[in-house]
């Protein structure tokens, strides 16, 4: 009888280490890899250099504007153009007017722009800004 030698090779990979070269891969890009941050535009967040209550409020005027474009001084409805002659007005009375602006958080820019043109023309520059604070409070 005759014994036959194998020496068959065979063509296939082994594919149990596979695993742990995937693992080990795994961890070494995770540990070499850099996140970029987020290189967005430049923001320029304005800070406020105070923060008051206003004290007297004899000395102060408001204007409310609405989503809608109404805007509204000392509780009477105005239009944009009339808005630097009726703060001429009380300017002159009493010059340290501060005017608190307090503006929906729908309303354009455009309104916001025009109010703050009509206010600079009537020299009404102590301007105060009203927010809601998180228990919704007017401050």
């Amino acid at each position: 009888m005759k014994i036959e030698k194998k020496t068959k090779t065979s063509n296939e990979i082994s594919t149990s280490s596979m695993p742990d070269i995937i693992f080990m891969l795994l961890i070494f890009f995770m540990v070499t890899t850099v996140m970029r941050e987020y290189e967005g535009l430049d923001v320029l967040v304005p800070k406020a250099k105070s923060i008051q209550k206003l004290e007297s409020k004899r000395n102060t005027s408001y204007v409310w504007a609405a989503k809608d474009g109404t805007i509204v001084v000392d509780d009477r409805r105005i239009n944009v153009g009339d808005l630097r002659h009726i703060m001429y007005e009380k300017m002159v009375k009493r010059p340290k007017t501060t005017v608190s602006l307090l503006a929906d958080q729908e309303v354009s820019m455009e309104t916001i722009t025009d109010i703050h043109t009509e206010l600079r023309e009537a020299y009404a520059l102590r301007l105060s800004y009203s927010a809601k604070t998180l228990g919704g409070d007017n401050l």
